[in-house]
C-alpha cells in the first residue's frame, strides 16, 4: 500500500472530525494528520482508516479509535523530550502519533505475534522508539523510570501500583479503568505518596492482559 493524494485528503477530514469532537492540541491534530493509518491496518479495511472507529489487527486485537488516540494523547500533555511509556503497542499507530510529537517513547505489547509483527512494520516505516519490549505492561519499565507520562491502551481492571510509582512529580498517568466499559481516567502525580485524580466519561477498550505468552 501506498500513501496517496486520496489518503492525505481523506486525513484532513478527519482532523476536521476530531476538532468538531472538541481536539484542540494543534500538535495532536498535526499528527494525526501526517500519519498514514491505512498503513498500520490490514490492506481490506484500507477504505475505512480515516473514519473515527476502531479496527480489528492480529491477535484478537484492535487499532484505537482517532479520537480515543487524540484523546489519550493531548490528556498527557507532553513536551518535545518528554519521557513516555505506552502500555500496549498494539498496531504501533499511538506509538507514531507519539514519536511524531517529538517524545522519547519506551513501549511495551505482550501478545507476541503482535510484537514481532509491529516491531518489524516501525523499523520499516523509519518510527524508532526508545525501547520496544515484549513484556507484562501491569509492572511497567522499572530500569527506565521516571516517565513525564504513562498512557495505557487496553481496558485496566484495576489501576497498577508500578505504573503511579515510575511517574516524575508532576507526571500523568491515562488509563481506561474497568471491565465491560472502561472510565477513561488521568492521574497526576502531585508528590511522592499524593496523585489527583480526574475522570473522562467511559470508552471501549480490548481487556489489558498479564503475563507474557
Amino acid at each position: 500500500m501506498r500513501d496517496t493524494l486520496k489518503h492525505q485528503g481523506l486525513r484532513n477530514r478527519l482532523v476536521e472530525v476530531l476538532i468538531a469532537k472538541g481536539i484542540k492540541d494543534k500538535e495532536v491534530l498535526k499528527a494525526i494528520k501526517k500519519i498514514p493509518r491505512h498503513l498500520f491496518m490490514d490492506s481490506s479495511f484500507e477504505d475505512f482508516a480515516y473514519q473515527d472507529k476502531a479496527f480489528p489487527i492480529a491477535a484478537n486485537q484492535t487499532i484505537s479509535q482517532p479520537y480515543t488516540v487524540a484523546f489519550q494523547t493531548e490528556l498527557l500533555q507532553l513536551n518535545k523530550g518528554s519521557k513516555v511509556l505506552e502500555i500496549g503497542t498494539g498496531s504501533g499507530y499511538q506509538t507514531a502519533v507519539l514519536l511524531e510529537l517529538g517524545v522519547k517513547v519506551y513501549s511495551i505489547e505482550r501478545q507476541q505475534e503482535l510484537f514481532k509483527k509491529t516491531k518489524s512494520f516501525l523499523e520499516k516505516r523509519n518510527y524508532r522508539p526508545k525501547q520496544l519490549i515484549f513484556g507484562d505492561g501491569y509492572i511497567g519499565l522499572k530500569e527506565q523510570a521516571p516517565f513525564d507520562g504513562v498512557i495505557v491502551t487496553a481496558g485496566a481492571p484495576f489501576v497498577p501500583n508500578p505504573l503511579l510509582s515510575q511517574l516524575k512529580i508532576g507526571g500523568r498517568l491515562v488509563i481506561p479503568v474497568g471491565d465491560k466499559t472502561q472510565i477513561m481516567t488521568l492521574f497526576i502525580r502531585k508528590s511522592e505518596k499524593e496523585f489527583e485524580k480526574h475522570e473522562f466519561g467511559d470508552f471501549k477498550f480490548v481487556p489489558m492482559l498479564q503475563k507474557k505468552n
